[in-house]
């Protein structure tokens, strides 16, 4: 059986996560594999993708997924990537890490203000920053730098996704 519990860092940010006016929910656990399977076939077109790359544990609005994109082999799950797979197709590597992620939605960004679909991000959230702070005390960076560096790290994203797709 696989373990979709969330890692400490998400279920903590889970449990706070009211950021107001955030278009984003987080899941309870990671979705279940066979589920990430079957979304992940409908939306590359390929019923030989399975999805197994991922570990999902939000949704925006849209239908958006976010989560963890496992890449960094043999690394534990709070240090691989946080990306977002919209329903319409975007894509972004949105932290290079969970505690950078933290960091992102503690200054009010979301999958929302990351594609810039949001004029502005949200206002900041006074629990998801204690939520930072506690998990990633030396993490804090302005939104902008967050997503350089995890843009920078994982250039071929798109092209992973590409290659799947039909």
């Amino acid at each position: 059986m696989t373990d979709l519990s969330l890692p400490p860092m998400l279920e903590d940010l889970r449990r706070t996560h009211g950021v107001r006016d955030m278009d984003f929910e987080m899941y309870e656990a990671f979705e279940h594999p066979d589920e990430t399977a079957w979304w992940y076939r409908l939306w590359t077109g390929n019923e030989e993708a399975a999805g197994g790359g991922f570990r999902f544990f939000g949704m925006e609005g849209a239908g958006g997924y976010t989560g963890l994109w496992l890449v960094r082999e043999g690394r534990p799950l709070t240090e691989q990537p946080v990306v977002f797979l919209g329903s319409e197709g975007d894509l972004a590597v949105m932290a290079s890490d969970v505690g950078a992620f933290l960091w992102l939605v503690a200054q009010g960004y979301g999958p929302w203000e990351v594609m810039g679909w949001s004029d502005e991000p949200c206002a900041p959230d006074p629990d998801v920053l204690e939520v930072a702070r506690r998990h990633a005390p030396d993490g804090r960076r302005a939104p902008e730098e967050i997503l350089r560096r995890a843009r920078e790290e994982f250039p071929d994203f798109q092209g992973y996704i590409d290659a799947q797709c039909r």
